[in-house]
Order: C-alpha cells, then structure tokens, then sequence
C-alpha cells in the first residue's frame, strides 16, 4: 500500500488557531501534516489565509461550512474557498431540525443537489461528513444511505467519519469499503466507550451547552488521539486504500488525557508516521 497524505481538521485546534492563527498553522506544518482542513477562517481574509499555507507548504484540502449558510448563498461561499484552492467543501453537520426524522431533511436532500452544481462549476466536490444521528432507519433503510442514494456521487461524495460510523452501530472499514470511489476524504477520529452511549453526545464537541450534572455521561465518552482509542486504526487505512481515498483528516473534537489540543494532534500524527506507510 503506498502512503496517505495526512491532513488536520482545524476544529481540533479552534482555540489556538483564534489566540494565533498563523503560529498554529505553522505548528501543525512542522508536526508533519501536510494539509488543512478548515472550520471558519477567524476572521482573517481569503488572501491572507491562502499565503499562510503557502509559506507553511500546507494543501488547502477542504472546509467544513454550514448547511444553512451553503444555501443561502452558494454561489459566495464556493466561490470564496474555491479562491483558497480547496478542493472540497463538506456539509458538516445538521441541527436539530434537519436531521433525519424531521419534516426539513429533505431540504437536505434538495439542498446538496443545488450546491453541488455549484461546486462542480469551481471544479470542487461537496462531501457530506456524518455523525451518528443518519444512523436511524427510515423505511428500513439508513438515512445516510438515503441520502447518498438520492443525490447522485457527481454531486455529493462522502466524508466519512469513522468515529461517528463506529457509534453509529457500524464498521467504519466495511462502511468506507461499501462507498469505494465516493470517499475522497476520510477522518480519523478515535475514541473510548466504556459505557453507554451518552445522550447528550454532542456536548463533547463543543456544539451543545453541557450542564454540570452531565459530568458522569461524559466521562462514558471521551475522544483520543488517532492511535489511542478503540479504533482499529490500521484496518480503516486499509480500507481507504481499497475505497481509492485521496486523504487522511485527523478530528479530535476535544482534547484528552491530560494532554493540550496541539499535544493531541502531534501524538495522533506521530502515530500514523509508523502505520501509514
């Protein structure tokens, strides 16, 4: 098998990226990633963040923008990161009122039918990055295959997210094998389960306010880096390789054991320089 390239979520270092964006870009770089993938642009300008890849030698891989903002103005928002040079643009995430079970998730549907016609104007490929919540079954069938099945692969491609597909009830290796030649891009995400699956999942990603007294919840659930969790991290790498996937992104939605967000994303990358060869 020949080697991936490696890219970084920049989620995964939101808050050094805010107190000193180019610093942090220029950490990642010296790490060992070899690309980005953004979550906002922190208020610096399209030129600015292009020349700060630039002098670091990162790719500008992709970026996560949400739904409602894609549709609102598509045309603006590719035309923007398609200024940067990234190659694709992934849904990300649904609030609740899009999600599967609910009246709008067939503006979802809709939705990435229109963007991606624009993306594919600027010569970029929109993805859709899970989480657990398309794991419901409508109909008997998945929702994420649903999706998948409604919007054809010119316009919508996958971004799997192997931690939330685990969750989800399912094998991230088969998942990815069963969308060879749609997964361009695949984010290693790891994880610990020891208990349930918490109810108020998506506090641990910085999305929902968390109350103290789910404290015990979260503590059944905590992000690792890539290479220190439950993941069997090897065998989703082979599977990309059979799924002809370009890039690695690694996630971590929080940091862990004791350990700052850049010290997490060093240990993830030090762990995939000695399994993706």
């Amino acid at each position: 098998m020949s080697r991936f390239p490696v890219g970084i979520q920049l989620y995964s270092v939101r808050d050094d990226l805010a107190s000193d964006f180019e610093g942090t870009m220029k950490a990642v770089a010296e790490m060992g990633y070899e690309g980005v993938e953004f979550a906002g642009l922190y208020t610096r300008s399209v030129s600015e963040v292009k020349a700060i890849c630039e002098k670091y030698g990162l790719n500008p891989i992709s970026t996560h923008v949400p739904f409602t903002d894609m549709v609102a103005d598509p045309e603006g928002v590719v035309r923007e990161y398609a200024s940067i040079g990234v190659k694709y643009i992934a849904i990300p995430y649904l609030t609740e009122e899009f999600r599967p079970g609910q009246e709008r998730f067939k503006e979802v549907i809709e939705g990435a039918r229109v963007i991606g016609e624009v993306c594919k104007k600027y010569g970029i490929e929109l993805l859709y990055h899970n989480h657990d919540f398309e794991f419901v079954k409508i109909d008997g069938e998945y929702a994420l295959d649903i999706l998948y099945k409604e919007v054809p692969a010119d316009l919508l491609k996958t971004e799997l997210d192997t931690c939330w597909v685990n969750v989800g009830g399912e094998n991230p290796s088969a998942y990815l094998r069963k969308y060879a030649g749609r997964s361009p891009v695949v984010h290693l995400k790891d994880f610990v389960m020891p208990g349930k699956k918490p109810e108020k999942m998506y506090a641990l990603i910085g999305i929902d306010e968390q109350k103290q007294e789910d404290t015990e919840e979260v503590e059944a659930f905590g992000f690792r880096p890539v290479g220190y969790g439950a993941q069997n991290m090897e065998e989703i790498i082979k599977a990309a390789h059979d799924a002809g996937s370009n890039w690695l992104i690694v996630e971590q939605d929080m940091p862990a054991l004791g350990k700052t967000p850049l010290e997490c994303a060093k240990m993830s990358i030090e762990y995939l320089k000695k399994v993706n060869k």
